[in-house]
């Protein structure tokens, strides 16, 4: 078999939501398609990938840098040891060809969208269910029936008051989600504060509230927000300062002591390490949200869930950013603790299978081969039209 062609887009993700650090009104991502020999129903077997929202389009790493190194591979080096299917291990070291250690800046959003793209051919090839063929691999066979998932909104908007917040809360609870999370940072603490009781009066309880501030506050803002939040006994309190400042984390993990979240802005292994070995997390209490996507993919991923288990932490105290159709695929096949997920924001690459409905916070995987992409009609439908 052989990658016929590669492809690339830009899809465009904008909208006029906001959270503490940026607006979405220019959000773009980099689309990518992997065609292949492979023939199923008179049709070539085509992989998609893309990354999450927040890093925008990598276009130029992909045209002038990543997807060349692949054309001008030997086509046999990226096979497995059958030679009937593509090796993501393999692609990924063709891909990083040359690449220095350290700076794993947009390089690491550029191979990410690549690696999606090569799993999800890779189990199309194979005829399964990503999450069925991550499992086979990796957990013995044993994948998890459901994926417990949250409602990430809540973003400043204009005109938005704290009656327009309860509402998208509650719609959030109709549709089935038990768990919701909010933006905090982007106002005044008095501000955040009548903005979070507001939905506490929705949503019931702070077990059932996360709180987001997107790597915003300095210390000592960070610390008076938890201070503020220690009544409310929240789900989780998200990436208070900024992503590589350990020291900060650590010293605002000494200050609160309820459940805090982060990861989403480390791209490596590495990262990933550095946080878990000085960021103050408790692995008992607290969360990763690594995102494959936009860290070099799920190959690399594999890595982080090894050094975050040496480190003694659970693969069920991972529960990823960016609310795509792999990480559930992931979080399923991988035994991982749940899957953020974006029912209104950054479509149409948000949300899962549209038949599947979301009950009581968790939602059931379909059995289409791949990631399952072709059970996502309006992504589907972007993603041929920017690719085919």
């Amino acid at each position: 078999m052989r990658i016929v062609e590669i492809r690339q887009n830009v899809a465009s993700i904008s909208s006029n939501i906001a959270n503490a650090y940026i607006d979405f009104s220019k959000m773009t991502c980099s689309v990518v398609a992997v065609i292949t020999d492979v023939m199923r129903d008179g049709k070539p077997v085509i992989g998609y990938g893309y990354h999450s929202n927040g890093r925008y389009d990598v276009e130029g790493l992909l045209t002038k840098r990543f997807l060349p190194r692949l054309s001008e591979a030997d086509p046999d080096s990226l096979l497995d040891e059958t030679g009937q299917n593509l090796d993501p291990f393999r692609i990924w070291d063709t891909l990083m060809k040359n690449e220095k250690p350290g700076g794993h800046g947009e390089r690491s959003v550029a191979v990410g969208a690549i690696d999606m793209a090569v799993w999800d051919a890779v189990a199309k090839i194979a005829d399964v269910p990503l999450w069925k063929l991550l499992a086979d691999r990796y957990r013995g066979g044993v994948a998890d029936e459901k994926v417990w998932i949250y409602a990430a909104g809540g973003y400043y908007y204009p005109g938005k008051d704290n009656r327009a917040l309860q509402d998208e809360m509650r719609s959030y609870l109709d549709r089935g989600y038990r768990v919701v999370k909010m933006k905090i940072g982007g106002a005044s603490l008095d501000t955040d504060i009548a903005r979070i009781e507001s939905v506490l009066e929705v949503v019931g309880t702070g077990r059932n509230l996360c709180v987001d501030a997107n790597g915003r506050f300095d210390l000592e803002t960070a610390i008076a927000y938890g201070e503020a939040f220690q009544q409310y006994d929240l789900f989780w309190y998200e990436e208070a300062g900024d992503p590589l400042d350990y020291a900060l984390q650590a010293e605002v993990s000494r200050h609160y002591s309820n459940p805090m979240a982060t990861g989403e802005n480390l791209f490596s292994h590495q990262d990933a390490r550095n946080l878990l070995r000085h960021g103050g997390m408790n692995p008992d209490r607290d969360w990763l949200q690594f995102d494959c996507s936009l860290s070099y993919g799920l190959v690399e991923y594999l890595r982080t869930l090894d050094v975050a288990q040496s480190l003694g932490w659970s693969s069920r105290r991972v529960v990823p950013h960016g609310g795509h159709q792999l990480s559930l695929n992931m979080a399923a096949g991988l035994h991982l603790g749940g899957n953020e997920s974006y029912p209104d924001v950054f479509r149409p690459y948000n949300g899962f299978a549209d038949d599947i409905p979301i009950e009581d916070g968790y939602v059931r995987l379909p059995d289409t081969p791949g990631i399952g992409f072709e059970r996502r009609a309006e992504l589907l439908a972007d993603l041929r039209r920017l690719l085919e």
